[in-house]
């Protein structure tokens, strides 16, 4: 198979350190062990995960072993780059849980019989203080407070703690285990990916070269794509919300999503920069986006069925042929909690401020008093924004 190395090299990079070592392992011919980590701290892999997912795929296509790490020690202390605040530690079973979700949703991108997976606990659980003392040897004070993170950090006087400063050596040493020939990741983990070059050199192995992609940004076109700012799109959501939440992305992110997201050729790409700035819809070429990207996680046909719903129900004013069933017992209640009861809200204080934001309808008639009593009556349709219904069913 023929190495397409300048497109390998191009879609989605933000930066490679060293491209000229790089180039020169993939001319080789040699089996390159290309490693991603990633921590278990949410259960879901999002659309933002599935991009350097998705390009240690592309080195297993051509050949290379992917070498997949989950994360469960350096889940235990979070990832301190670009926080400004210390995160929360996660329970050991929380870890557990996520990470056989995490294991289990990856095998949707990657190859499972082709790829090599690990957890951290596999070296890092029988390390003593002698083996943690001998690692943090290999790194000065110096180079730690090199951080951006921490360096923002003392400049606004915000604290940070010691556990903090260990993580990127964690990270480091994961490439020194698996004998990582490239590692990837996002721009915003270069400190950490170069911690790994560090390590092995201190070690007596050679330097794994680095490829950091670009990072996706969220629903509101304004962060990175994160669970924590809730602006993702996970790969394990249905058809229907999958699509519906990338109709839902800002227009400027549209060709992002198709370089990031899918398998668009350069070529394709071009075609569809040109028909924006030529001012075709583009509500059109999102519809695209979004079967595509239906298509990669569940198949053609459940892509082409959720197109026909969503504009069954957004195009046409029309209802879901399918939707979540409530069973409740005949009687009056409040419309706040009648929300509540159906799980559209979690508060009252949600359900009202939705109700007077004129996001709610019942059997078709907008409700805009938080306090109206409703008669409950069965299949009657409960809707709260535009994707969100539920039939209620005496």
């Amino acid at each position: 198979m023929a190495v397409d190395i300048k497109s390998l090299l191009e879609r989605g990079v933000g930066e490679i350190i060293v491209k000229e070592s790089l180039e020169k392992k993939l001319a080789s011919g040699k089996n390159l062990r290309v490693k991603y980590g990633i921590d278990p701290n949410k259960g879901d892999i999002h659309l933002g995960h599935a991009v350097p997912i998705r390009k240690l795929k592309t080195f297993q296509d051509l050949g290379h072993t992917a070498v997949f790490i989950i994360g469960d020690y350096t889940a235990r202390i979070g990832d301190p780059s670009a926080k400004d605040k210390t995160r929360e530690m996660v329970s050991e079973e929380v870890i557990k849980k996520n990470s056989d979700a995490f294991f289990t949703q990856s095998f949707r991108i990657l190859d499972k019989e082709k790829t090599e997976i690990h957890l951290q606990s596999e070296w890092f659980k029988s390390f003593n203080l002698a083996k943690v003392l001998e690692i943090a040897s290999k790194v000065s004070v110096a180079q730690i407070m090199e951080h951006e993170t921490f360096k923002k950090r003392i400049e606004k006087n915000q604290p940070f703690g010691v556990h903090e400063e260990i993580y990127p050596i964690l990270q480091g040493y994961d490439s020194v285990m698996v004998k990582a020939d490239i590692e990837l990741g996002g721009t915003d983990q270069k400190f950490n990916l170069l911690m790994g070059r560090q390590l092995q050199k201190a070690y007596g192995q050679p330097e794994q070269d680095i490829v950091m992609m670009n990072y996706l940004i969220g629903l509101d076109g304004k962060e990175k794509m994160s669970k924590s700012l809730g602006n993702y799109i996970a790969i394990n959501d249905s058809p229907r919300d999958m699509y519906g939440k990338v109709m839902s992305i800002p227009d400027n992110l549209i060709v992002q999503y198709y370089e990031l997201c899918t398998d668009i050729t350069t070529g394709g790409l071009d075609i569809i920069r040109k028909e924006l700035d030529e001012g075709k819809n583009a509500r059109d070429i999102k519809a695209e986006l979004a079967k595509l990207i239906v298509e990669i996680y569940y198949s053609a046909s459940d892509a082409e069925d959720v197109e026909i719903e969503f504009d069954k129900v957004f195009r046409k004013g029309g209802k879901p042929s399918d939707m979540p069933i409530v069973k409740m017992e005949m009687r009056d209640i409040r419309i706040d909690d009648l929300l509540m009861d159906c799980k559209l809200t979690s508060s009252r204080s949600a359900s009202r401020r939705l109700i007077e934001q004129g996001a709610v309808e019942v059997s078709g008639k907008k409700i805009t008093d938080p306090f109206k009593t409703i008669q409950i009556q069965d299949d009657m349709i409960v809707q709260v924004g535009k994707r969100n219904f539920v039939k209620i069913k005496i």
